[in-house]
């Protein structure tokens, strides 16, 4: 470690990966460590049987920034796969997001004033006083899509992915969840949307050229040796780990992931199903062959599992709640005050960040460090 960088850059997933390739293209030298035996952090993908893999949880790039989505096809081209999961709940199938289609499935309606009128009548039957803002996540969703909804593809669901009664939950929640009065089963609103033909990883393996890349490093066994290597420090674990937990933990939720190899050519007709019942354990299965609308004899599924997140374990999700939100504060007063530490990601700003808005906040950090 005798060399000196400009940068050392603790992880090399999508931001870390984005920020070296900036500074690199700047002349400037970059370091990019990652604790994991490979590169690309969550997005991160493995080729099994002939299919591309994505090893950490389903990851299907959508955005309506023109700046960001051209950004990302400079690294490689984006098929046309549109996001259409389905939700199974016992032996029912729905489709997502909530729209006419699964309106239909449920109640039986064929229009939108039709499905309106029947989201009322229950929202009316819920008893919220008029003018009332819902408290938790289950008032927040009777009021948007009503009680059928709500008890057959949310509550379990959801309870499952956070690991809390739905009654303990924060309303903002349901507010991921987009519901459109069209026969339209795109889950997401975006003017772009696609996966990488080849895999994200192709994409990462890019972004590195130009940088030295160390695997199976870990920042915080090294820590003293890291920070004296590079004039400045680009962060994107845990906030908190940073600072030795010194105000408290902020709390994360985990996921397991089971991978099959199957002797089908189509085990589920979707890339993505959602389980919605809370009796099973898992939230979903990824059939990762359709994202690339792939063929062959085998096929690979992944069973996803969400999992309570202790120390040591790997942090999938933030849960910003009040709570958590406020602890954090006091970690970015902390960060604040660095004039060599950059941190950025899901965990290095403790945000719900997807793919594209990491990809903003990392092309918008390295624009304001070329400028000085």
């Amino acid at each position: 470690m005798s060399k000196k960088y400009d940068f050392l850059i603790v992880g090399s997933g999508l931001y870390g990966a984005i920020f070296a390739h900036e500074m690199t293209k700047a002349g400037r030298s970059c370091l990019v460590i990652d604790k994991r035996n490979h590169i690309g952090g969550n997005v991160y993908t493995e080729n099994v049987e002939g299919i591309n893999v994505h090893k950490y949880g389903a990851h299907i790039f959508h955005t309506s920034n023109r700046k960001v989505w051209d950004y990302m096809n400079g690294f490689a081209e984006f098929n046309r796969y549109t996001n259409s999961p389905v939700a199974r709940y016992k032996d029912e199938l729905y489709n997502l997001p909530f729209n006419m289609n699964t309106f239909h499935e449920l109640w039986g309606v064929k229009t939108p004033a039709e499905a309106k009128a029947k989201i009322e009548e229950q929202k009316r039957e819920a008893k919220l006083p008029d003018g009332k803002e819902p408290a938790n996540m289950t008032e927040a969703a009777i009021q948007l899509v009503g009680k059928d909804i709500y008890v057959k593809l949310v509550k379990g669901y959801t309870e499952k992915q956070w690991g809390r009664r739905a009654e303990e939950l924060p309303p903002f929640i349901i507010k991921r969840l987009p519901v459109r009065f069209t026969y339209d089963n795109n889950y997401f609103n975006d003017s772009y949307q696609g996966i990488p033909i080849g895999g994200y990883t192709n994409i990462i393996e890019k972004m590195l050229e130009g940088s030295d890349v160390k695997l199976n490093e870990d920042y915080f066994a090294k820590r003293d040796e890291y920070d004296a290597i590079a004039e400045k420090t680009v962060f994107t674990g845990m906030i908190d780990e940073y600072y030795d937990y010194c105000f408290g933990p902020l709390e994360y939720r985990s996921l397991r992931f089971e991978d099959k190899v199957l002797d089908t050519d189509n085990f589920q007709g979707n890339a993505v199903v959602n389980y919605t019942e809370y009796e099973i354990p898992y939230t979903r299965i990824i059939e990762h062959k359709h994202f690339e609308f792939g063929s062959g004899d085998r096929t690979v599924i992944t069973y996803e599992y969400p999992a309570v997140w202790n120390k040591g374990d790997e942090p999938y999700y933030p849960m910003n709640d009040d709570k958590n939100n406020a602890l954090f504060l006091k970690y970015r007063e902390l960060a604040d005050k660095e004039t060599k530490v950059i941190f950025g990601g899901r965990l290095g700003e403790y945000k719900y960040y997807d793919m594209h808005q990491v990809v903003a906040a990392a092309l918008s950090a390295a624009e304001a460090e070329l400028k000085g």
